[in-house]
């Protein structure tokens, strides 16, 4: 498997291009003899049989190269220290490689459950091209495994995400007139108070929702008094709102008119006691809550966020997996999804 993600970094799958990557794979679990079908550039294949369902699934895709690489982005190059070096090496190469690793184990397995392999598109962006397009396909899905670098601790908490588009309202005017009514003071008056701004449930697994102000326009010419501010607030929800609950309060609380881009990108999460989790922890595995979105937040089923690597090293120069995490992360997956 190794030898796979090499092969993989070096075909560049930015979001919504995967489709030489897809190709690729699909070629690739052919040679296996495990009869992949595809949606878009959505690669899957299924074994096992019952009445229950588990989802594995990671993404194919990968953000554009940052600046300052000392190497080959697309090199895929195993260093003597047992490194593979490359752009999605971490995230999300390292998690695809080991869950197939895994499911192909399980394959030769008679398991008496239904078990789903998937390597799907567009997770850096959010699409509606990757999992949202494949879910409607596989049929009853019970619960998932999300592979993503986690270092193998369980997320089993995620946050979620809106993005608020926010506009703040007044009257325009002449600047050496005096008169009119400055949009901009207006807006930040609720910028103010969305700093201080908190939520009385709190998580105790991802804390409290978060908010931050990321973007503000307003103004024509200097001698204008603008009539219209816009500024972009990001929200991070918990499990304890939906982003809809979300969305009305902060309406509610400021006078600026307010937005969601989508609330589709809810916060997510895995009972404790499910199965999964307790096979995990059985294991040794920690359990922690996750900040970083991912997958998790479509599934409309039970979702265990876990993988090899770090999540610190996703989206940065020189990115890289060891061989010794992919190998272990192949082990610890069969072991928590054998009966």
């Amino acid at each position: 498997m190794p030898e796979l993600l090499q092969e993989l970094i070096r075909i560049p799958s930015p979001s919504r291009q995967e489709g030489a990557v897809a190709d690729y794979l699909e070629f690739y679990l052919e040679g296996l003899q495990l009869h992949p079908s595809r949606t878009g550039n959505n690669i899957w294949c299924s074994c096992g049989q019952g009445d229950y369902s588990i989802l594995l699934n990671a993404h194919i895709d990968t953000v554009p190269p940052c600046e300052g690489w000392t190497c080959d982005p697309y090199g895929g190059t195993l260093t003597s220290d047992g490194k593979i070096v490359g752009l999605g090496a971490n995230d999300d190469g390292a998690s695809l490689v080991s869950l197939l690793a895994a499911y192909v184990h399980l394959s030769k397995c008679n398991l008496p459950y239904r078990l789903i392999f998937s390597a799907t598109a567009e997770e850096e962006v959010s699409g509606h091209g990757g999992l949202d397009m494949l879910l409607p396909v596989l049929g009853r899905v019970d619960c998932a495994v999300i592979g993503e670098p986690t270092g193998m601790k369980m997320a089993v908490a995620e946050r979620g995400l809106m993005v608020l588009d926010c506009t703040s309202r007044g009257v325009a005017a002449h600047a050496a007139g005096g008169g009119g009514v400055n949009a901009i003071y207006k807006a930040m008056e609720d910028i103010a108070l969305l700093q201080t701004f908190r939520f009385p449930k709190v998580s105790p697994l991802l804390g409290p929702v978060g908010l931050n102000v990321t973007q503000i326009n307003a103004g024509r010419a200097h001698n204008v008094i603008p009539d219209q501010c816009s500024f972009v607030v990001d929200v991070r929800s918990n499990e304890c709102y939906t982003n809809q609950e979300i969305l009305e309060i902060i309406k509610g609380s400021l006078a600026s008119e307010v937005k969601a881009r989508s609330t589709r990108l809810e916060s997510s999460s895995i009972s404790l006691d499910h199965r999964l989790v307790k096979k995990g922890e059985a294991l040794g595995l920690e359990v922690v809550g996750s900040p970083t979105l991912s997958n998790c937040a479509i599934c409309p089923f039970p979702t265990l966020k876990l993988g090899p690597g770090e999540s610190a090293r996703s989206h940065k120069a020189d990115e890289y997996v060891l061989l010794s995490e992919i190998e272990a992360a192949k082990e610890l997956y069969i072991k928590i999804l054998s009966v």
